[in-house]
C-alpha cells in the first residue's frame, strides 16, 4: 500500500512539474528563432545561448539561436520588420549601436524601426592587449600612442558601436590618436588581438575575463574593480571619468501584437532572473538589468540623448 501511495505522490509531483513547465511556455507548440546580429563567440551570442538552453531545459519552450552577422549588426536589424510577427522571431539588439548606426550613410534602418521588448544586461568597456604585448599598463599604451600619434591600431566590434565610442573616448580623454579597426563582432577580433595583429582592443569586461590567460586587460569602465580581475584598475582610478559600455536586449517586428510583445517581455525577464544563470553571467562580467516592455520608452528617452552627446563629444558627429 505504501508503495502505491509513493507512486501516486511521484505522479502528482510529475504532473505539477509538467503543468508549471508548460504554463511558462510563452508560445506553446512553437519554436522561438533567436537571431543574433553578430558572429558566434561574442557576448551577444554567448548570452543568447545561455537563454536558449534555459528556455528548453527549464520551461520546455524550444528556442534556437541563429547568427546572421553583417554590417556590425545592421544587416539583421534592417530585416527585423520583415520577420514573422507571431512571436516566433526575435532579434538581439544593442545600445548604442541601434542609436548611432543610422547616422551612417546607407544604413537601412532607423532607431524608431526597432521594437525592443526587454533589455537584460550591460557590459562595461575594457581596454585590452595581448598577453605578449610590450604594454604592461594603461600608461604604457598611452605613452606609446603619444609618441606615435595615429599609428596604434585598436580593434573593436563594428562601427558606431559601444566599442567605437569607447575608442574615441579614450582618444579624447587620454589626449592621443589611435586608429579604430572595426570587426564584425567581438568573437572575430580575439585571434587578431591575441596574435598582436592589432596593438590592442576596446572590448567588454566579459571578454577580458574569458580570455584572461591570453590577454592583458589594462583598464575597465566600472565603478570598482571586478573580483575576477582584481589587479585591473578602473578608468576612474586612472583619473578618467569613465563608467560606460554596451546594453543588450531583444526586439520583435513592430507589427507584433501588443499582447505577444508583453508575453515575450515577461518571458525574457523570467529567463534573466534565473539564479543559476544570473550568477554565471555576473561571474563572467555581465551586469544584469531588468528593463521590461513598459519601461523601454523611458529608457530610450534617457539613452538616445546620451548616445548623441557622447558621439558629439568624441567628434563623431557635429
Amino acid at each position: 500500500m505504501k508503495s502505491v501511495i509513493r507512486l501516486f505522490q511521484i505522479g502528482v509531483v510529475g504532473i505539477c512539474s509538467f503543468i508549471i513547465s508548460s504554463s511558462a511556455q510563452v508560445l506553446p507548440g512553437k519554436t522561438i528563432q533567436y537571431i543574433i546580429a553578430f558572429p558566434p563567440a561574442g557576448e551577444s551570442d554567448l548570452v543568447a545561448r545561455y537563454q536558449a538552453e534555459l528556455s528548453v531545459q527549464k520551461y520546455n519552450q524550444p528556442m534556437i539561436v541563429i547568427n546572421r552577422p553583417g554590417g556590425g549588426g545592421a544587416l539583421a536589424w534592417s530585416q527585423l520588420n520583415n520577420y514573422a510577427n507571431d512571436g516566433t522571431m526575435v532579434v538581439g539588439v544593442n545600445i548604442p549601436h541601434i542609436i548611432l548606426q543610422p547616422l551612417q550613410e546607407g544604413t537601412q534602418f532607423k532607431t524608431d524601426d526597432i521594437q525592443a521588448i526587454y533589455y537584460y544586461h550591460f557590459t562595461p568597456d575594457a581596454l585590452m592587449v595581448s598577453a605578449d604585448s610590450p604594454y604592461k599598463t594603461y600608461q604604457d599604451l598611452v605613452n606609446a600612442a603619444k609618441k606615435n600619434q595615429g599609428k596604434l591600431n585598436i580593434a573593436g566590434s563594428a562601427l558606431f558601436s559601444a566599442n567605437h565610442m569607447a575608442n574615441e573616448r579614450l582618444n579624447k580623454l587620454a589626449g592621443i590618436k589611435t586608429n579604430y579597426v572595426p570587426f564584425k563582432g567581438t568573437g572575430d577580433l580575439i585571434t587578431s588581438l591575441i596574435g598582436m595583429h592589432v596593438d590592442g582592443a576596446m572590448g567588454y569586461l566579459p571578454l577580458a575575463i574569458q580570455q584572461k590567460s591570453k590577454i592583458r586587460t589594462l583598464a575597465i569602465a566600472t565603478e570598482k574593480r571586478h573580483p575576477s580581475l582584481p589587479d585591473v584598475p578602473t578608468f576612474k582610478e586612472l583619473g578618467l571619468n569613465w563608467v560606460d559600455g554596451g546594453y543588450r536586449g531583444v526586439a520583435v517586428p513592430k507589427s507584433t501584437p501588443k499582447e505577444t510583445q508583453e508575453k515575450l517581455s515577461n518571458y525574457f525577464g523570467l529567463l534573466n532572473a534565473d539564479p543559476v544563470v544570473k550568477k554565471k553571467l555576473e561571474d563572467e562580467g555581465f551586469i544584469l538589468v531588468d528593463i521590461p516592455l513598459e519601461k523601454i520608452p523611458a529608457f530610450m528617452k534617457e539613452k538616445i540623448p546620451q548616445a548623441f552627446d557622447d558621439a558629439k563629444n568624441a567628434g563623431m558627429i557635429k
